[in-house]
């Protein structure tokens, strides 16, 4: 019996999603549990897995395509089964959604349809531009598809390299990250990939010939800009959805207070001087306290104290949690995502320390499973690494509050009517107003500044 590969929803909020690369090709066999392929999701990059046994039959959706939650992505049956039914299902299907998709801009660059002359696969839609395959089919360090030949890729008579008729180069966000970094012209590439589109393979070969450089990072000259269209992934896209949920509907307020962190610091620096030391010894385990380890610690213990923070709205009621989940913002080449440190309020330091940095890494690799990211009931976004002194964050519902927390800073400050140099750092919360009231904040905030200005208390 064959079994169907679907473009399965791997998230709550997954309504689409974009195939980055089969494992397997047309011919093999599967036995049910293999990964067949790997998607992008809203969140995260995820494996598919085959729910039967059998020969992949047919490949339906091709590496860089973006199809909605339920397509049919691919068949696996037996090699003499009857498949054509199947086929002409996911035919029918791609047909009815082709014009609703070009209109949303889903087909490439410029939102472009099918290419004149293009001919369908057997019994499966055509694709739509052949700039739609995006940087997706030639991800970093995966395996690109054959390159075609010059006389194919469908290239405007007379355009150089990747170049359009309106002077933009085509090219993959790979590629151009490449070249930026390289100081490569793209103009000056001949592209061989879909539409004349300049991929990774291209930039490799124009930095090993030394040909279109323009001067490398540091070298002198002026940097030069190149007009665009950058294709949305499936986290920019939800990224884009939430926070127009967000910041329309929730009635948001901002407190900001600074909080002397020197005695923090000072702590910090102590213990992992211990830290080093011990783990010289042992060779194993936790050798650095991070400032985000002690802001998260004494963001737990703060929304312990005040549990009409660590809430969320909800249809008639306001729900107060009964653990302290934390979400801490990640920030993404092409976007972000909140990994949730669970029972936050019942950890040590250290064990903050270690588990923080775990989901971190995984984040940044986009290995983190759905229930990873999800169910927050506070979160801290924390631009202290760079020269951000304030800011302002989004709510992300239903959690009532999340808190931006800025550089800290060496300034002059009044002591007790004397000037002397602290270092500072100013923290603003965003406050639901449906949950949280001005006061209500405003003390939770005096807590969490108490906490850090005299952080033995949390540690005790």
């Amino acid at each position: 019996m064959a079994t169907k590969v679907v473009m399965a929803q791997l998230s709550p909020t997954m309504e689409e999603g974009r195939l980055i690369e089969w494992k397997v090709s047309e011919g093999d066999e599967i036995e049910q549990g293999d990964i067949v392929a790997e998607i992008e999701t809203d969140k995260a990059n995820m494996d598919v897995e085959a729910l039967g046994s059998g020969v992949l039959r047919k490949i339906v959706v091709q590496e860089g395509q973006t199809v909605p939650v339920g397509a049919l992505i691919g068949v696996i049956a037996g090699p003499d089964e009857d498949i054509s039914g199947l086929l002409e299902e996911a035919a029918a299907a791609e047909d009815g959604a082709g014009a609703g998709r070009e209109e949303e801009g889903d087909g490439g660059e410029d939102g472009a349809g099918t290419e004149e002359g293009e001919e369908r696969e057997v019994g499966v839609a055509a694709e739509t531009a052949a700039a739609k395959q995006g940087a997706a089919q030639e991800r970093e360090g995966g395996s690109a598809p054959p390159r075609r030949g010059r006389e194919e890729t469908g290239r405007e008579a007379g355009a150089p390299g990747g170049r359009r008729d309106g002077g933009r180069v085509r090219a993959s966000p790979v590629a151009r990250r490449m070249a930026e970094e390289e100081g490569i012209d793209l103009s000056r590439i001949e592209g061989s990939g879909p539409g004349g589109r300049v991929v990774k393979t291209d930039v490799e070969e124009a930095i090993e010939s030394g040909a279109a450089r323009v001067g490398t990072r540091g070298a002198a000259g002026p940097a030069r800009l190149v007009e665009e269209s950058v294709q949305l992934s499936q986290m920019r896209k939800a990224i884009a959805r939430r926070l127009t949920e967000s910041l329309g509907p929730v009635p948001h307020f901002f407190l900001t207070s600074e909080i002397d962190m020197g005695r923090a610091l000072d702590l910090r620096a102590e213990l992992n001087e211990r830290l080093a030391a011990r783990s010289e010894d042992a060779g194993s385990g936790v050798s650095k306290i991070g400032v985000n380890d002690l802001l998260l610690k004494a963001l737990a213990e703060a929304l312990v104290r005040h549990p009409e923070i660590n809430a969320s709205w909800g249809e008639g009621e306001i729900r107060r949690h009964g653990r302290v989940d934390l979400g801490i913002a990640v920030a993404l080449e092409d976007g972000l995502i909140t990994p949730v440190l669970r029972d936050a309020d019942r950890k040590g330091l250290l064990q903050i320390t270690a588990e923080a940095r775990e989901l971190i890494g995984r984040a940044r690799t986009r290995k983190l499973e759905p229930e990873e990211y999800q169910g927050a009931t506070f979160s801290l976004s924390n631009l202290g690494m760079f020269p951000i002194e304030e800011f302002t964050a989004i709510i992300n519902p239903p959690e009532a509050g999340i808190l931006a927390v800025g550089r800290t800073v060496e300034k002059p400050v009044v002591v007790d009517g004397e000037i002397v140099v602290r270092r500072r750092m100013r923290v603003t919360m965003s406050c639901d107003h449906r949950v949280i009231d001005g006061a209500t904040g405003a003390r939770f905030l005096e807590t969490l500044k108490d906490m850090l200005e005299n952080p033995l208390a949390m540690l005790t």
